[in-house]
């Protein structure tokens, strides 16, 4: 098989691989400089719009409508965009061997790509581990699962869908088509599982969710902000089971699924089933080559690892935060402001220069149904709840503050205006010392906003004497 060779490769073909062609693009890569590696069939796009408009009825998103960067306001990137810029852009190519100390990886067929610099972001993928127990499994990890890989009964029926690409989200669109007002049971109660509850019911599907944990979206989530969003859901007509897992399946007979069955005892009726409870990073080519953290490939401040002339990036990265403990950003913008960062860096050290190391304010966001939320910071010790978050209000809006050593260091916002919104996240940033938490329970999102008018003015200030 032939030999390829570019100065620079990228491994992934997600909204990290199209936000960095666009910057390398900015700062003058050449023609046949650089190319990109993806096992889809379709140029990098906007991953979200999946589990959101993508599922919403006839006329919402469809591609070209969302490739990479518009979702973070930037330009769309079309495949015809990658050949102007002369991007060799390699389509429907699995990788099946990365030799990094050699520079080169392989894909499936055979070919042989060299590189001088490589930009792993292979983003997160289905788990194939096997155990004895789901259930056990299910309780201890948050992963995406392939149902397959375990010993579950009749897991291999048709209609179970897991939402990791545009195939996965085509195939469940038409099963909501073919099940209109059928039933659908969603396992796993976190991100994915939420955006997906609403999105099933706005198609007038009977939604029912299931998780272990004693609320929803526990490792972001308080008890208190979990209530609110488990009372909108109930009074939507989703049905919420905690405390439990599915542990197999029933079948029609012709194969597709009937019912789930869960550890307590409980079974339930399913025309569709949806298992989304997180994602692991996709490291394992790079195995026994590169350093890895906490699941991800370990990287510096500027996302190099610890092979030379490796950059990593996205989901499958263990980036080091200053404000936090979260190590990895998938959001569109938080991706496109990375990559941007990444490719300087890697642009300035070909020229012996240096840039700032990359100061990213973890960010977090979800709309559904008629709802809206933003998180900045870390979740980390105590918190004071404000506001109105009775799951009834015709117009909620509440918050957290999360409070550690005597400061701000985290703050969630439902309902909030984009100034507002703004404010928390100034808050976040700067981590404001509070005198008392009382102060904070009687100023709510008051606080936040009075801190924000404050800094303006300092900075007005200090730009004036300037």
């Amino acid at each position: 098989m032939a030999v390829r060779s570019f100065k620079y490769v990228i491994v992934g073909g997600g909204v990290s691989a199209g936000c960095a062609a666009r910057e390398f693009a900015k700062q003058g890569a050449k023609p046949g400089e650089l190319a990109i590696t993806s096992k889809e069939a379709v140029a990098p796009y906007e991953r979200p719009a999946l589990s959101k408009a993508y599922l919403f009825k006839e006329g919402f998103a469809r591609l070209p409508g969302f490739h990479v960067c518009v979702g973070s306001g930037g330009e769309r990137l079309l495949p015809e965009w990658y050949k102007e810029q002369g991007i060799e852009l390699i389509l429907s190519t699995e990788i099946a061997k990365a030799d990094l100390a050699g520079k080169a990886f392989v894909s499936a067929p055979g070919e042989t790509f060299k590189y001088q610099t490589l930009l792993i972001a292979t983003g997160s993928t289905v788990c194939k581990r096997t155990v004895a127990s789901l259930g056990t499994f299910m309780e201890s990890m948050h992963v995406i699962i392939k149902l397959t890989a375990f010993k579950v009964q009749r897991a291999e029926a048709k209609n179970i869908f897991y939402l990791r690409d545009i195939v996965d989200a085509d195939g469940l669109l038409e099963a909501i088509k073919a099940k209109k007002n059928g039933k659908c049971v969603i396992v796993g109660g976190g991100y994915i599982a939420l955006v997906l509850g609403a999105a099933l019911k706005i198609n007038y599907l009977d939604v029912t969710m299931v998780y272990p944990e004693p609320w929803c979206m526990p490792r972001l989530f308080t008890a208190d902000i979990a209530a609110f969003y488990e009372g909108y859901y109930s009074n939507k007509g989703i049905r919420i089971v905690k405390g439990t897992v599915a542990v197999g399946f029933t079948a029609h007979d012709n194969g597709e699924v009937k019912e789930v069955h869960l550890k307590d005892g409980r079974v339930l009726e399913a025309d569709i089933v949806i298992v989304g409870v997180g994602g692991r990073p996709l490291t394992a080519l790079f195995k026994g080559q590169v350093e890895e953290e906490k699941g991800g490939i370990k990287t510096d401040t500027f996302f190099k690892t610890s092979v030379p002339d490796v950059y990593a990036v996205g989901d499958v990265a263990s980036f080091p935060l200053k404000r936090a403990r979260c190590l990895c950003c998938g959001l569109s913008t938080s991706t496109m402001l990375a990559t941007s960062v990444l490719i300087q860096a890697i642009k300035a050290a070909e020229e012996g220069k240096t840039v700032e190391e990359y100061d990213y304010l973890p960010y977090f966001y979800s709309r559904s149904f008629d709802l809206s939320w933003q998180f900045y910071g870390d979740n980390v010790g105590d918190t004071v709840l404000f506001g109105d978050n009775s799951p009834t209000s015709a117009k909620p809006k509440f918050g957290t503050y999360w409070i550690k050593e005597g400061k701000v260091v985290g703050a969630f916002l439902e309902g909030g205006a984009p100034e507002e919104n703004k404010a928390i996240a100034k808050l976040a940033k700067f981590q404001p010392q509070v005198e008392t938490v009382d102060q904070l329970k009687a100023e709510g999102l008051n606080f936040a906003i009075k801190y924000e008018a404050v800094k303006f003015v300092k900075l007005l200030v200090y730009y004036r004497c300037d």
